[in-house]
């Protein structure tokens, strides 16, 4: 991956991110339509309302080809919120996950943030794995009814 780049969120990536998050859950979990509706909400209120001085987002792009996003949004004063962490297939088992989780992470602490949490669910195994690599700790796990599937919804949380 020689010409990777993380270059910052921008709106004209949220119909983008939208979809990927769409087609990759359906085909790879059996996602309904509700969870790119879930995501659209989520980035029309990011594009909307974040704080530009403690909040943002990262596309991975090579060569002009995104191929992955990840967001720090803030859950209170001393609480980052990782969402949104995806790779396209083609982009996956590269290292590139790892680099935007450092990214995320380090960009939480010199923004003052003391943890950082995220909600999942166990069924994305190769993230999860990478959580508990970089010393995240599940918090809770519970099966719940979400998306049109049975899953079990994780909580994470790390201090920075």
């Amino acid at each position: 991956m020689t010409d990777l780049i993380l270059r910052p969120f921008t709106s004209d990536d949220t119909d983008w991110l939208v979809e990927q998050h769409g087609q990759l859950y359906a085909r790879d979990e059996g996602f309904d339509e509700s969870f790119g509706e879930l995501v659209r909400k989520i980035l029309v209120a990011f594009n909307a309302e974040h704080d530009a001085t403690r909040e943002t987002g990262w596309i991975a792009e090579e060569n002009g080809q995104r191929l992955g996003s990840i967001f720090c949004v803030s859950a209170g004063k001393a609480t980052a919120k990782l969402r949104l962490f995806l790779l396209t297939p083609e982009a996956r088992g590269k290292g590139l996950g790892k680099r935007l989780l450092t990214t995320c992470m380090e960009y939480a602490r010199s923004k003052g943030y003391s943890e950082m949490v995220l909600w999942t669910h166990e069924s994305h195994r190769a993230a999860c794995a990478l959580y508990r690599a970089f010393g995240w700790t599940l918090e809770d796990s519970k099966p719940v009814r979400s998306f049109g599937v049975d899953l079990v919804e994780q909580h994470w949380r790390i201090s920075l």
